[in-house]
């Protein structure tokens, strides 16, 4: 049986997928915490799961529990549970910077992995990364990567790249979604209404990803698009001036720096 303590987003996107992709068992196989009434309704009625407001109750009936809570919480969410994490259980955490020394200090279980992955999991088109201490089976870990791999793409890293993975591609949408928005509010600067240009900016950025999933690389499409002298080129040119890849890269930073800040919890 499979716990979630925390139904928010990204717990409602693995479920979402666990029942897309054949975990289609009875509503007992699947139960969340969730301290919301509003969303324990929403999630029964929507994904057929059980639910509770207390949290021992799921890590008491669960082998997998995951930990879908704020970084910021997570402290006291496991002085709650860790009485009931017994030495059989895999935890997993999807928490940013929270690692895996600090959930070896508060549990009893050496079967921990520390996963980030992304909100295009909604959609199943996440981007998931697994860290683990080499003490774990491949069966649990075989376990948690299948259900990872329902909501998208599943890669296993060393612990010390988490925080990067972090800012690149857990904060990544809203990176990208904060470009489209700019591109809109462009467009509408030039003339466009406000619906033309956010339908031109989005889907130019499915086009582009499509383009890319065929693995072409953003190098090879750039060059493809781009003609000397032409309106590609001036556009690339202004990115050149403004420092448009050091601009990216202080973003990054930023958020490896706040991924490292609440791994301090």
């Amino acid at each position: 049986m499979i716990g979630f303590i925390g139904g928010g987003n990204m717990a409602e996107a693995i479920i979402k997928g666990l029942r897309g992709q054949g975990f289609k068992g009875s509503k007992e196989e699947i139960i969340v915490s969730e301290p919301r009434e509003d969303r324990r309704q929403y999630l029964e009625k929507n994904y057929g799961v059980k639910t509770t407001s207390l949290n021992k109750d799921a890590v008491s009936l669960c082998d997998i529990i995951i930990l879908a809570v704020k970084p910021q919480n997570m402290d006291a969410v496991l002085d709650e549970i860790s009485a009931a994490v017994t030495d059989d259980k895999t935890v997993v955490s999807i928490a940013a910077g929270i690692t895996l020394a600090f959930l070896s200090s508060k549990l009893k279980t050496k079967k921990l992995i520390r996963i980030m992955p992304n909100t295009p999991a909604l959609v199943q088109e996440g981007m998931s990364v697994m860290s683990m201490c080499e003490c774990i089976h491949d069966k649990d870990i075989a376990i948690v990567r299948d259900i990872l791999m329902s909501i998208g793409k599943v890669i296993t890293l060393p612990e010390k790249y988490m925080d990067a993975v972090t800012a690149l591609s857990g904060s990544g949408p809203a990176f990208i979604a904060f470009f489209i928005e700019a591109m809109i509010d462009a467009g509408v600067k030039t003339g466009l209404g406000r619906d033309h240009a956010s339908e031109l900016a989005v889907q130019t950025i499915i086009g582009t990803a499509e383009l890319l999933k065929t693995g072409m690389t953003p190098e090879k499409l750039r060059e493809m698009v781009t003609s000397p002298g032409g309106t590609t080129a001036a556009g690339l040119k202004a990115f050149e001036e403004k420092n448009f890849n050091d601009i990216i890269a202080y973003v990054i930073e930023a958020a490896v720096k706040r991924a490292k800040e609440l791994g301090g919890w």
